[in-house]
């Protein structure tokens, strides 16, 4: 399952090994615990990859190959491809721009998607190195 945690900044992404399911009762069981409202509702969730990564090629054969339709990749202009996946959002609010995103896909087409990302991450890296 990956796990998007969406901030003022951006987001980070992780791999966990739990279930959809588990993440939405843990969450539900903290929120009831601490008194916090919290919503969690089906949602789709879209970012940007640089369209010259390595790992992208695969990605795309993966994103082809889903049967579910849970990931989509689409050109959004000559530097950039637009990647949306279907899933949960989790917030404390159902407007709120903050909070989790989660999806279940097929191993491959999670790890390529952490790959991808770390590779878009290690190049934003390295170019705030050189300047």
């Amino acid at each position: 399952m990956l796990k998007f945690i969406y901030t003022e900044t951006g987001f980070n992404l992780e791999l966990l090994p739990d279930s959809i399911e588990e993440v939405v009762a843990t969450r539900a069981v903290v929120a009831m615990r601490v008194g916090e409202s919290i919503a969690i509702a089906p949602s789709s969730a879209s970012f940007l990859l640089p369209a010259d990564l390595p790992a992208l090629t695969f990605l795309e054969a993966e994103a082809l190959n889903d049967p579910g339709d849970m990931i989509s990749i689409c050109v959004a202009d000559s530097e950039y491809v637009e990647v949306s996946l279907r899933g949960t959002w989790i917030s404390t609010d159902s407007q709120n721009d903050f909070g989790v995103f989660v999806t279940a896909l097929s191993d491959r087409a999670e790890f390529y998607i952490l790959k991808c990302s770390e590779e878009a991450n290690a190049g934003v890296s390295l170019l705030k190195e050189v300047d």
